[in-house]
């Protein structure tokens, strides 16, 4: 199994998210935790984040049809 590691910039960059925010939903634990790298090198397991996206997208659509049916 291959895992590619996303850097912070590349995390933002797919989620819109700023660094706060990014570790401010890490310790809220709705956000996939980095991982360390070594050093001060830290990174995102790209299926993570896309499935964290994914999820996004369902929780988005199922309440804009809630909001919908109103």
């Amino acid at each position: 199994m291959t895992s590619t590691i996303l850097r912070l910039s590349a995390v933002k960059n797919r989620t819109g998210l700023s660094r706060s925010t990014i570790y401010l939903r890490i310790a809220q634990g709705i956000f996939p935790k980095q991982v360390s790298l070594g050093g001060r090198t830290v990174g995102w397991v790209e299926s993570e984040i896309e499935e964290w996206l994914s999820n996004q997208i369902q929780h988005s659509r199922r309440n804009a049809e809630v909001g919908d049916l109103k």
